[in-house]
């Protein structure tokens, strides 16, 4: 575990990983920051809303967007638990999201530094400054006890 605070937003973040499990969805958490405020926060509930589509990222930035009246999130940071996949990628890039930080790396699922890495290739329409591994084993560990748990 991390010797030092967390940066709020990523502490937001894991408490809404937090929430999802406690709800029996995959541990995952986002918050969205806009000039050092939190504009949206969201967790994973494909299962409880019945829409593959309700990853933490995508509500988040559905959140934002209608927080601040406009598809465009430009200047917003993107606080997310663990690697987004490729469809999250792809809205965060629409969405101009100026920085993303991500907890965990997803060797499996991610697209960012694994997989398609959605922001690498020459059709990605807006590349975000990119920032790992803060709060890494906490997610990490996270995600490990909920699927420990239904083993």
């Amino acid at each position: 575990m991390t010797n030092w605070p967390l940066p709020l937003p990523m502490q937001r973040a894991l408490d809404a990983a937090k929430a999802a499990a406690a709800m029996g969805e995959v541990p995952i958490g986002a918050v969205i920051v806009k000039d050092g405020v939190v504009i949206a926060e969201a967790h994973n509930s494909p299962r409880m809303d019945h829409d593959p589509t309700a990853h933490a990222e995508i509500l988040a930035i559905r959140r934002a967007a209608q927080t601040l009246g406009d598809e465009r999130l430009t200047g917003c940071e993107l606080w997310v638990t663990l690697e987004p996949c490729a469809m999250c990628a792809g809205a965060i890039a629409h969405a101009r999201i100026a920085r993303l930080y991500y907890a965990a790396s997803d060797p499996k699922g991610g697209a960012v530094e694994h997989g398609a890495r959605v922001f690498e290739q020459e059709q990605c329409l807006h590349r975000p400054e990119v920032y790992t591994g803060i709060g890494e084993d906490e997610a990490a560990e996270l995600l490990r006890g909920f699927f420990r748990e239904r083993r």
